[in-house]
C-alpha cells in the first residue's frame, strides 16, 4: 500500500468508537433494580463476558441477545420478558454508552482532510438510531450493519458491501477496529488495509492505543487536491 492511496476510512463501532457505560453489568443491574431485583454488577459483567466468549456465528437477533442476557443473570435472577425488553431497549439509548474522548476530534480531523468515512459493525437495527442520538451519524457516509446485510465480520462480504456503497476500491480503504479476527483479518481478506486499536494492553505492529495516532501513520495522508 502506497502512502496517500487511502481515500476512505471505515470504523468498527463497539470497543472502537463507543463502549457500554459504566459497564454492561452496571447497566444490567440498574435496569434490574427498577424491577425490584438486586444483583452484583461485577458478577453480571463477568458472566456476560463468559457468555460473549462462547458465541459462534452470532446473528445479532433479539432472541440471541435474550440468551446472552439470560446467561449473564445466571444464579442472580430469572429473566422475564419485561426485564429483557427493558434491558434491550436501554442499550438503544445514548445514556448507556460512552463515546471515547479521541473519537470526535479524530472524525472531525479526518473529515476536514477530505477522507470519506463509514462504519462497519456487527450489530442490529438499533445501531443507526443510536449513532443519531450520540451525534455520530453525520460523520459517516454509510453505516453498514451486519444484521441488515446478512453477513457478519470477519466475513469479507460485509466489507465488500461497504466498499460498493461508498464507491471505492478495497485497496483505497483503511479499516480501523479493536478485534484482531473480526476487524483486521476480515478487512484484509477483502483487500482493505487495516489498523487495530487496542486501548489496553501491549501494543504491537499495526496497533495503536488512541485513534489520534492515525495521523502518525503513513497510510493516513490527506488525498491530493485535484487541479482544475
Amino acid at each position: 500500500m502506497k502512502p496517500g492511496r487511502i481515500k476512505a476510512i471505515t470504523f468498527d463501532v463497539g470497543g472502537t468508537l463507543i463502549d457500554p457505560w459504566p459497564s454492561v453489568g452496571a447497566v444490567y443491574a440498574s435496569v434490574a433494580k427498577d424491577f425490584g431485583i438486586e444483583c452484583c454488577p461485577d458478577t453480571l459483567t463477568n458472566q456476560f463476558i463468559h457468555s460473549w466468549g462462547l458465541r459462534e456465528r452470532f446473528g445479532y437477533t433479539r432472541s440471541e441477545w435474550r440468551e446472552v442476557v439470560r446467561h449473564s443473570f445466571h444464579g442472580q435472577a430469572e429473566i422475564s420478558e419485561e426485564l429483557f425488553t427493558a434491558i434491550y431497549d436501554h442499550f438503544a439509548e445514548s445514556k448507556a454508552w460512552l463515546i471515547y474522548e479521541d473519537v470526535i476530534p479524530t472524525l472531525q480531523r479526518l473529515e476536514e482532510a477530505g477522507f470519506v468515512l463509514a462504519a462497519i459493525s456487527n450489530w442490529d437495527d438499533r445501531l443507526i438510531p443510536l449513532l443519531e442520538k450520540l451525534g455520530l451519524r453525520p460523520y459517516f457516509k454509510e453505516i453498514v450493519v451486519s444484521a441488515t446485510v446478512g453477513a457478519h465480520k470477519p466475513d469479507r462480504l460485509i466489507f465488500e458491501h461497504c466498499a460498493k456503497r461508498i464507491s471505492f476500491q478495497p485497496d483505497e480503504i483503511l479499516h480501523v477496529g479493536d478485534s484482531a479476527r473480526e476487524d483486521i483479518e476480515g478487512a484484509m481478506s477483502a483487500g482493505f488495509s487495516a489498523l487495530r486499536i487496542r486501548r489496553a494492553g501491549a501494543i504491537g505492529p499495526g496497533e495503536m492505543q488512541r485513534l489520534t495516532e492515525l495521523f502518525l501513520k503513513e497510510l493516513v495522508r490527506p488525498p491530493p487536491v485535484a487541479l482544475s
